[in-house]
């Protein structure tokens, strides 16, 4: 059936801003009348309201996410000669903050279910060098977390939870972050929980790792002035806190958005030939992305550029093929599952703003193009 043409975005930020904007301008004018620009008020206001929803004693502000995994990993001593076992199927972040280390970082496969780390193949990559297990909670799928504790306390090794998709996403009812050693955050704008700017936070329960990063984040400092470590500067700015903290407010009302569009995707694309995201049991997940897997990939994000659908690859080159790691020696076909979805895998639009016309003019689009090839099932 002719569809009429219309324009669909794979996110639409403005929308959400649209729906807030009085509380944001309100916090906004707050931070700039108080003077408080860097740290502060607003930024520990912040930080205990996240240490609250993750549940955990501890959250501490940084300027991104990226930092926030770096920051983490650091404190936990991780440096030259040292190994962290990671996913290759994931943003570049997630092993570039190991590399900065001096640290190598170790691949291991994903379950092609979830797109998560395969806890079956982590403990063959353990060797008397691996200093932390970092998984990653890729789309706001929660990670098999029993599994790959149970291998690290084996171990005696710490767990760093890469949950900058994946906030207020839940693992047996508990959230996400609060799990393993550590959980890391981004506030990037298109993230769950987005900003107007970067920032990133890291969550613990561990009073030690919490002092570290506190430290590590002002250049080492600690009183100001006094360098007892080489450090950064990574702070969360005082303005986002501020806005980040009107936002928080909504964040379980968005994702369940998120899940609610999910589940109409679901149930009107499962009789397509195409690989559709699984939620685990006793998972609640946030859908950061809404991730398919069709081996007519590319000849399908055509079609829908062609009807005005935006759509992205997620991720196009795993890590263990990318230039910059070729010396790490691994072969073609190594990680088999990662290279077979970085070939096929791709979002659809979803967010919680998404009206339910557009989302069904992207369904109608989507059943033309596979009922055009004879592929149902």
């Amino acid at each position: 059936m002719e569809q009429t043409m219309r324009k669909v975005s794979l996110l639409d930020l403005t929308a959400q801003y649209e729906d807030i904007k009085p509380e944001i301008k309100q916090a906004v004018d707050n931070v700039l009348e108080s003077g408080n620009y860097i740290m502060g008020p607003f930024v520990k206001n912040f930080e205990q309201a996240m240490a609250e929803y993750c549940g955990t004693k501890y959250a501490i502000g940084v300027a991104n996410g990226t930092d926030a995994l770096l920051l983490t990993l650091d404190a936990l001593g991780v440096g030259a000669g040292d190994e962290v076992i990671t996913t290759p199927f994931t943003f570049f972040a997630s092993a570039e903050v190991i590399s900065q280390l001096g640290a190598t970082p170790v691949f291991v496969d994903i379950d092609p279910s979830t797109y998560n780390m395969d806890p079956a193949k982590l403990e063959a990559a353990i060797t008397p060098r691996t200093k932390a297990i970092m998984p990653v909670h890729i789309f706001g799928q929660p990670v098999d977390m029993d599994e790959i504790l149970e291998i690290a306390n084996k171990h005696n090794v710490s767990v760093v939870e890469d949950a900058c998709q994946a906030i207020g996403s839940k693992y047996k009812g508990q959230r996400i972050g609060s799990l393993g050693t550590a959980g890391c955050f981004s506030f990037f704008p298109t993230k769950n929980l987005g900003g107007y700017g970067d920032g990133g936070i890291v969550v613990t329960n561990d009073e030690e790792l919490a002092r570290k990063i506190q430290i590590l984040r002002v250049h080492g400092s600690n009183p100001k002035y006094y360098h007892s470590v080489i450090g950064y500067n990574s702070r969360l700015d005082a303005l986002q806190a501020a806005m980040l903290q009107v936002k928080l407010k909504y964040i379980d009302q968005w994702n369940q958005q998120r899940r609610d569009k999910a589940a109409i995707y679901t149930e009107a694309l499962k009789d397509l030939s195409i690989t559709l995201p699984r939620v685990k049991e006793n998972r609640e997940a946030v859908f950061h992305l809404y991730i398919i897997q069709t081996k007519y990939r590319d000849e399908l994000m055509d079609y829908l550029k062609e009807h005005g659908i935006a759509s992205g690859v997620y991720y196009p080159v795993p890590l263990h093929k990318q230039k910059v790691y070729s010396n790490l020696g691994y072969e073609a076909g190594s990680l088999a599952e990662s290279e077979k979805a970085s070939l096929g895998t791709m979002a659809l639009p979803l967010y919680p703003e998404l009206s339910m016309d557009d989302q069904e003019y992207v369904i109608s689009v989507v059943r033309e193009f596979f009922e055009a090839k004879g592929e149902r099932v």
